[in-house]
């Protein structure tokens, strides 16, 4: 498989709070995932979704503002069983404009 298209963000997902005993993968605070456009294995196929529209807002010029963040490029939000808080960190990459 060799990508095509270069990817102009790259996200960082963080566990703020969280323990493993009550997540059904087993994250716990302070586990983190960095990608571009595929997401990285071990993440809940349950959060999937959530995470997939929030990374595509940014991806086509949105900010998280009109979500509720207080931050253009991070938000907070729960896992959809309400186990684990994560923060998703949006940063440009530097070879794009």
């Amino acid at each position: 498989m060799h990508p095509w298209i270069q990817e102009d963000w790259e996200f960082t997902l963080t566990v703020l709070q969280g323990e493993a005993h009550r997540c059904r993968i087993g994250l716990e605070t302070g586990d983190e995932f960095t990608f571009c456009y595929a997401l990285p294995a071990g993440i809940c196929p349950k959060t999937v979704p959530q995470l997939h529209t929030l990374c595509e807002i940014i991806r086509c010029g949105g900010d998280f503002t009109h979500r509720g963040s207080p931050d253009m490029y991070h938000i907070d939000f729960p896992c959809a069983d309400g186990a684990v808080i994560f923060r998703l960190q949006a940063r440009r990459l530097p070879s794009c404009p």
